[in-house]
């Protein structure tokens, strides 16, 4: 396993200023975001270090050789199931631009989400995977490109009550997922956080899922007990739980990557930080990142 970090906090750098940290911080790899150009509304969105719409895929490639540290994956995290039917397609063709990108900067994953509509049922939204996503895992499939599906409910606001904003939260939607599209390039950006704040074990899922596993987060979560006594489980997510650096939360990390490594899993590891006590000024997002790296070192294997 290698250890590496999510582009999204420095939204402020370009791609050799990341690089050029995650070599000096002692990183091996980084998921370089890549949004569309331009601004977005949710928090850590619109980031866009890899811009594969103006892609000059040598320019990246001699800047990732120079710098020493690897490209994980390539990560876009819209919802291709948007009940606006003009705003899904712009998500799928950049989508599908991506995938088109990875091969030619020497990668074989992007990282992504299923999307949902939230106005609608689980049926009908597994009926909306049906009609959009064959198409674009098919694209993946020629383009050699395994697509990895992060499990963020992404459920924030009474607008995605109750399901949020993202099908594959859960591991009896990732069964139905696998079993509508089989396909050996369909797998999972495996986030232990998110399970914790859905009050699942973060571990378990590995044994199962293991095969399933292309890419992994690493984040915690922590749960605020007395606020969950007060607003119960139906509130939004975030009034009852914070996303954390790792170390930081719910996640017992010895047994989570113990877990990976019965299972197999050689990929990368990236942390991700959403943790809001260490937003702000450069220097502190950089420490957050020193400071996951020095506890999660400790616990990958040599």
């Amino acid at each position: 396993m290698k250890l590496g970090f999510v582009s999204a906090i420095f939204a402020d750098l370009d791609l050799n200023a990341v690089l050029a940290f995650a070599r000096e911080a002692g990183f091996s790899v980084v998921e370089p975001m890549c949004w569309p150009t331009g601004k977005a509304e949710r928090r850590y969105a619109g980031v866009t270090h890899v811009d594969v719409s103006a892609l000059d895929a040598a320019a990246v490639r001699a800047h990732v050789a120079a710098s020493g540290v690897g490209l994980s994956a390539l990560g876009y995290y819209p919802n291709p199931l948007v009940a606006d039917e003009r705003e899904a397609a712009v998500c799928i063709a950049h989508l599908r631009r991506v995938i088109s990108a990875a091969p030619q900067l020497g990668l074989d994953t992007v990282n992504t989400f299923v999307g949902r509509d939230p106005r609608l049922s689980p049926a009908d939204n597994w009926r909306l995977f049906d009609e959009r996503w064959p198409d674009i895992v098919r694209h993946a499939e020629a383009c050699g490109v395994r697509i990895a599906i992060e499990n963020c409910p992404m459920f924030f606001s009474l607008d995605e009550y109750p399901g949020g904003k993202n099908l594959a939260h859960t591991p009896r939607a990732w069964r139905e997922m696998f079993n509508r599209i089989p396909s050996a390039n369909f797998g999972l950006n495996y986030d232990p956080s998110h399970l914790v704040w859905q009050f699942i074990d973060p571990v378990a899922p590995i044994r199962e899922f293991g095969s399933r596993i292309f890419h992994v987060h690493a984040k915690d979560a922590s749960i605020d007990r007395e606020a969950l006594q007060d607003v119960g489980v139906l509130a939004t997510p975030l009034e009852f739980h914070r996303p954390r650096l790792p170390g930081l939360g719910a996640v017992d990390w010895a047994a989570f990557f113990n877990a990976l490594r019965e299972a197999r899993y050689a990929g990368p590891v990236c942390i991700e930080v959403e943790d809001r006590a260490y937003e702000g000024p450069l220097e502190r997002r950089q420490e957050a990142l020193h400071q996951s790296l020095r506890l999660l070192r400790e616990l990958l294997p040599a």
